[in-house]
């Protein structure tokens, strides 16, 4: 399997500070860094990225050189498209950096005004699409428009921006999980068969296993469960897999699944010394939150293999239930509460480089809203797969999440006579 290129933009090591002139001065308001200073991070074509930042107070300290605030990721179109100058913009992109102090809302019953003290910029450049690591910045950078009487700044950020080749594997399911599609990997315009999806659901009643409709029947039933989707190489060995194991049903008083009783899926893998059996490797509950726009929360733990079956908890992502979105498990993007790696289920042991320092991305997988063609596209960071049960492991894992979406479903809802594609 041959991966496509991308390139990891982190942004890290941050830390601010500020003379005691400045912090005794009324220039900031006077309570302005009694609360942690933020800045927005903006790169051009890409979602405003906000983190907040951490007060320096000694001047010798520096931040923690192995902490990751933000990061972005590049595709080759992307790196092109930041080096083309265009006709609405400037033709220079760069990474623009914006520091506030203070924040909206009340301290003593007094508002708090959000300040800007100052922008760090760095200009996009013809290293960014080398395809090499690179440090672009690394250290401290005066801000803002305050000086000292000797032209020293009172306000200074620290930062690292690192460029780093991250290459991934680019998988797509060729039609909707419950029609049991081939999945191929993407390589440009190619597409490369390596596995196949089959999916399955229990016999309840008269209800036809088959069905690409929901029945009265079914629909009075409350519940969904007895789901598998198996994945199969090109062999035709099955590889990894996931079932409900935990149903899909409504809680007490409402007519959704509820985060108090959410469904749940165990993802598996072959066992090695018995054939026909299946070893656990993780866990994904699913509910839905209901709002203005409801969303599909799920949340995925990793199982641990030893004798005290533990669970780590390694993403919790909400996916808007009408459009769709992405689940992801990046560890730049999302608070770990522990330095848990992701075992491979057949590969050889040895997951160093899913330690909080260099973990990271790990996959992605973007699927549609409830009642529209989905079909999964998945992105797999290329360090974390060794074989091909590596691949097929979050094969089943994203198969789950998207049927995660048709799952939580409201169970009064009526379904489109139009679609063919519901559960």
């Amino acid at each position: 399997m041959d991966p496509q290129a991308f390139t990891r933009l982190s942004i890290g090591s941050l830390g601010l500070r500020i003379s005691t002139s400045a912090l005794n001065s009324s220039k900031f308001g006077a309570d302005a860094f009694s609360s942690t200073c933020s800045c927005e991070i903006r790169l051009r074509g890409f979602p405003v990225q906000t983190t907040s930042v951490p007060l320096v107070s000694s001047p010798e300290a520096t931040p923690d050189i192995h902490s990751i605030a933000s990061s972005f990721y590049l595709e080759e179109a992307d790196v092109k498209a930041l080096l083309t100058p265009g006709c609405f913009y400037s033709s220079y992109a760069c990474l623009e950096i914006t520091v506030f102090i203070g924040r909206k809302g009340l301290y003593c019953g007094r508002g708090l005004k959000k300040q800007q003290i100052g922008t760090f910029k760095l200009v996009v450049g013809p290293e960014w699409g080398e395809g090499k690591p690179v440090t672009l910045f690394n250290g401290w950078m005066g801000i803002g428009k305050h000086k000292h009487d000797n032209g020293k700044p009172e306000v200074e950020l620290h930062l690292r921006v690192k460029l780093d080749p991250d290459p991934r594997y680019v998988f797509q399911f060729e039609d909707v999980t419950t029609l049991s599609p081939q999945i191929v990997q993407l390589q440009g315009s190619i597409k490369q068969p390596i596995f196949s999806c089959k999916f399955s659901r229990d016999r309840v009643g008269q209800v036809d296993p088959l069905s690409t409709y929901f029945s009265d029947m079914e629909m009075e039933r409350r519940e969904r469960k007895g789901w598998k989707v198996k994945i199969h190489d090109l062999s035709g060995s099955a590889v990894a897999a996931a079932f409900i194991t935990t149903p899909f049903v409504p809680s007490t008083g409402c007519d959704w699944v509820a985060k108090s009783n959410p469904g749940a899926w165990l993802i598996v893998h072959p066992d090695a010394c018995r054939p026909e059996s299946w070893l656990p490797w993780g866990k994904l509950e699913a509910w839905r939150e209901r709002g203005i726009r409801d969303s599909v929360c799920c949340r995925f733990h990793l199982l641990s293999e030893g004798q005290d079956g533990g669970e780590f908890l390694m993403s919790e992502v909400l996916i808007n239930a009408d459009k769709g979105g992405e689940f992801f498990i990046d560890t730049d993007r999302q608070t770990r509460t522990a330095a848990t790696p992701i075992p491979s289920p057949q590969s050889s042991g040895d997951f160093s480089a899913l330690s909080p320092i260099g973990a990271g991305f790990v996959m992605n997988c973007r699927v549609q809203g409830e009642g529209k063609r989905s079909k999964p596209l998945v992105q797999l960071a290329m360090r974390h797969v060794t074989c091909m049960e590596d691949a097929a492991i979050f094969m089943a894992l994203a198969a789950a999440v998207d049927l995660s979406i048709e799952a939580c479903k409201p169970f009064r809802r009526k379904s489109r006579r139009g679609s063919r594609h519901s559960l």
